[in-house]
Order: structure tokens, then sequence, then C-alpha cells
């Protein structure tokens, strides 16, 4: 099995840096303070409102981030490539946000928008940058994906998380089984809330 590593989405510090108005917390020192704590990498999800991350932010942060800088949103907004492109992060997480979503709630379809994908992700990977798209834990999708050149596939978990607190331990193996069929390296979202898990452990 390879060694499970963690980066984390700070999203929602900036949310709260935002809420306050000024510049606490600082989403800088938050996230050299997670890579001190040992993260091996920093996740962030920049929307064209910057409700949370900025734009700005994401400059700031690509000059200090030593570990892995992960860039997710959705391909289809210009500034949103442009962004991704001057700051060339080790990967980039395409995600097919409607406009004005308020969170990420579904993964690509990957067989209707193959070709679109294929063409999105050449973009990123001729400048070296690693790309990760966002799928629904279903094997067709998984399979899709595989068509359209990823490198890495990030399964949307919320359905597992959800039947998991109800008592439904089949969906987790199917999510597993979806993750072990496919052929890409795999990630997990913050959806999946493993709070529940870490107090059945003890």
């Amino acid at each position: 099995m390879n060694q499970i590593k963690l980066s984390v989405n700070i999203n929602k510090i900036a949310t709260l840096r935002n809420s306050r108005g000024g510049n606490y917390p600082d989403v800088i020192k938050v996230a050299k303070d997670i890579e001190r704590f040992g993260a091996d990498g920093i996740t962030v999800h920049p929307r064209p409102d910057e409700r949370h991350i900025r734009y700005k932010d994401v400059y700031d942060l690509k000059k200090m981030v030593t570990t892995e800088f992960n860039i997710e949103g959705n391909p289809r907004v210009k500034k949103f490539v442009e962004l991704v492109l001057a700051n060339k992060p080790t990967q980039v997480t395409l995600v097919p946000d409607a406009e004005g979503q308020l969170t990420s709630d579904h993964g690509w379809d990957t067989i209707s928008n193959k070709d679109y994908l294929k063409d999105i992700i050449s973009v990123f990977k001729n400048e070296g940058i690693r790309v990760s798209i966002f799928v629904d834990p279903d094997i067709d999708m998984v399979t899709g994906a595989k068509e359209t050149g990823t490198d890495r596939i990030e399964l949307y978990t919320e359905g597992y998380a959800k039947q998991y607190s109800i008592g439904n331990k089949q969906l987790a193996r199917a999510v597993t089984t979806t993750s072990d069929n496919s052929s890409v390296p795999c990630n997990t979202t913050d959806k999946l809330f493993v709070l529940p898990a870490l107090i059945s452990w003890f």
C-alpha cells in the first residue's frame, strides 16, 4: 500500500479572515504552520467571487509553500486557467463547479466531457503541472477518467460520508472498490468526514 499523504485545504481559514476584515487569521502564517506540523501539501480552491481564498493569496502562497501546492477550480473560468498557468503549482485539480455554487457537490461526467477534458488537461500538462480531476465514486466515471489523460482522480465522497453516519458500510466498500479498480492514483476530498471512524477506533 502506498503511503497516504495529507494536503490541507485552507479555504475556511480565508473565509474566517474575510468575515473579520483585515488579515487575521493570516493564511500565509497558517500555511507555514501546517507545513511545520507535518502536512504534505497545501490546497486552495479560489472561486471567481473570491469569497474565501483570493487570487492574490495564490500568488503569495506560491512564494512560500515548500510542500506540494494544489490549486482547485473550474477550468471553464478563463481567469482560473490564467491563475494556474501563472503560478505553476505542483497540481491542479479540475472541478466542474457551476457559477455561484456554494460548494463542490458532484464530479465530472468523464464520458460526455471526454474531449473537453483531454484538451484542457493537455494545457496544464504541457506546462509541467500534474492534473487531477474530480469524479464521483462511480465505476463508469472512473473508467472514463482514464481515457482523458489525467494523472490522478479525486473521488467526491460526500455520499459515502452520509451513508457511513447511518451505518451503511456497503457503500464504503463500493468506494474502496472503485478506487482499487482505477489505474490512476486516487485522492479523496475534504467531504470525507473521518470523525465517526476515528471515534469508533477507540
